[in-house]
């Protein structure tokens, strides 16, 4: 395919955060089937590392509104001519409405991805765990999806769940080394509690199972991020990598 008939290059809203993105262009690149660059999918990247924080704003610890900022960088990436967007957060997921009402260009959910893709997986699933930030729990956003989809959200207790915001902010996100044992603890508990599945709703989780090599012996860990390189890929027509 050459350059003047393949399609309109797919839109990120990125830096939501910084690392998260970077793995999301890396998982798009090295998942998708190529044999020379000009296989590979055609994107514009609008890093933006200094939108407001979104579980500190949906948790009303402050009043810097994130949906706004995002919704003008789908705008701006919508005037690049991109065909569709992609939002490589859970959280930011909570301001999906305002963000599409902004342009005329699909955003890919990554939460209602993951969820379908965990029934693919687990077909006859009822009990989900699910590991996210906080403000990710309170928008209800996957509590919602699962609900839709017949399965019940089972959250981290409220002790582990601190443990859990530790590990994002003070460890991933402060580029920190990452308390592996703990974060094993937390997937372990939630499927004591009956979870057929666990849910990484978190990018920065993404990057401790990428970084851990955590999900090519569990199918039944689900990585949001992961999905959603995955069906980006297979949005703007090409294969992924098997």
């Amino acid at each position: 395919m050459s350059d003047l008939t393949r399609g309109a290059p797919v839109g990120v809203i990125g830096g939501v955060g910084p690392q998260a993105t970077a793995y999301f262009l890396d998982m798009v690149v090295r998942l998708t089937e190529a044999g020379r660059d000009q296989d590979h999918l055609d994107m514009v990247v609008l890093n933006h590392a200094s939108i407001p924080d979104r579980t500190a704003f949906i948790l009303g610890e402050s009043d810097d509104n994130p949906g706004p900022v995002m919704a003008q960088d789908a705008r701006l990436l919508e005037q690049f001519g991109v065909s569709f967007l992609v939002l490589p957060c859970n959280t930011a997921h909570h301001f999906t409405d305002e963000i599409t009402a902004a342009v005329t260009v699909p955003l890919v959910n990554i939460v209602a991805e993951t969820v379908a893709e965990v029934r693919r997986r687990v077909p006859e699933v009822n009990a989900v765990g699910l590991l996210a930030t906080s403000g990710t729990l309170r928008s209800e956003v996957y509590q919602r999806e699962l609900a839709a989809a017949g399965a019940e959200c089972l959250l981290p207790a409220t002790d582990d769940q601190a443990v859990l915001m530790r590990i994002i902010y003070e460890q991933v996100k402060a580029g920190q080394p990452v308390d592996l044992p703990a974060f094993r603890g937390l997937i372990g508990r939630l499927r004591e509690r009956g979870a057929q599945a666990v849910v990484l709703g978190c990018t920065e989780l993404s990057i401790v199972a990428a970084d851990f090599g955590l999900l090519e012996a569990d199918r039944t860990l689900v990585d949001s991020l992961d999905v959603l390189a995955r069906r980006t890929i297979e949005r703007a027509g090409r294969r992924v990598r098997a």
